[in-house]
């Protein structure tokens, strides 16, 4: 019974963020009490997704390793640098937007990329490369954008938030790899249909407790949320607009739009992220949106 109805929830998996999108909005006293599990619930959710995609999927081959590295340096190296470098010659790198744009350009993958591909009825394993390999490279990825971008701060903040992300990263997904292993190497249709539905609820319940931020600002300056929102749409959806059109499978487009964005939220002094905060909220919601919105896109290839 509990079986068949995570599998139901599974195939309607997008039904369930939106759900939890609502949730968040709905229930600013629900969304208070789970932000502080948020470091737990990315955990489980790394954790999941690896246990459903199975160590051999998730490293691939040699192949594999070289495309998810080329593109790990043009996302989180080439275009954030360019970015930056435009924003310095158009004279907004030190404002608000641009110290919202060079962090979401400059940031590895969110945790649920893996898990929005099997939404999409993707292949998850290259997002899940790029989320692993992402994530360890981003100490010396962000380096050059922290070089032109001072006011982010210092290299060991950033790189110390890096390696802590690393360290939950290689122990969750070290855990599944075991854990299927052992106990179910090649796991049957239903099994990962548990398994999906399983990843949908923990994700419903990652974006209730992610749009804490969002709630307070949207009842003193909705205009002001409103222009954050527009922008953290433009650019998610855009990114993986362009990385489409780029030819990148769809696991890999996912990743272009959805960046771990929060992560510098522990990685640098209160002072620089404050102002950006609603922008950081606003971003969450073009992330749990993209299983619902981006399906046409992703249907072929």
């Amino acid at each position: 019974m509990i079986a068949d109805l995570l599998r139901w929830i599974g195939r309607h998996g997008r039904l369930a963020l939106i759900a939890g999108l609502a949730a968040g909005l709905a229930l600013p006293g629900l969304s208070a009490a789970i932000r502080p599990g948020l470091p737990w619930l990315v955990a489980g959710l790394i954790f999941l997704s690896a246990l459903r995609i199975g160590m051999r999927a998730a490293v691939g081959n040699l192949g594999d390793a070289r495309a998810s590295l080329g593109r790990v340096l043009a996302m989180q190296v080439a275009v954030p640098v360019a970015g930056v470098v435009a924003m310095i010659v158009a004279g907004i790198a030190d404002t608000p937007v641009g110290l919202a744009l060079t962090l979401a350009l400059s940031a590895p993958s969110i945790a649920g990329s893996p898990a929005f591909a099997v939404m999409l009825g993707r292949d998850p394993a290259p997002a899940m490369r790029l989320l692993i390999l992402g994530t360890a490279l981003f100490p010396l990825t962000v380096l050059p954008v922290l070089w032109l971008s001072p006011a982010l701060g210092g290299p060991a903040e950033v790189a110390g938030a890096a390696l802590r992300l690393i360290a939950v990263i290689v122990a969750a997904a070290a855990a599944a790899f075991a854990l299927r292993r052992r106990f179910f190497p090649d796991p049957s249709v239903e099994v990962i249909g548990v398994l999906d539905g399983v990843l949908a609820i923990a994700l419903a319940v990652l974006v209730t407790g992610l749009m804490s931020a969002v709630v307070p600002a949207l009842a003193g300056d909705p205009m002001r949320v409103l222009g954050w929102l527009a922008l953290a749409c433009v650019l998610n959806f855009g990114l993986q607009f362009a990385a489409r059109a780029a030819g990148l499978p769809p696991g890999a487009c996912i990743v272009a739009g959805n960046r771990n964005v929060a992560l510098f939220l522990v990685a640098l002094p209160a002072a620089t992220t404050d102002p950006i905060l609603i922008f950081i909220g606003c971003y969450q919601v073009p992330m749990f949106l993209t299983p619902i919105l981006m399906g046409r896109v992703y249907r072929d290839g």
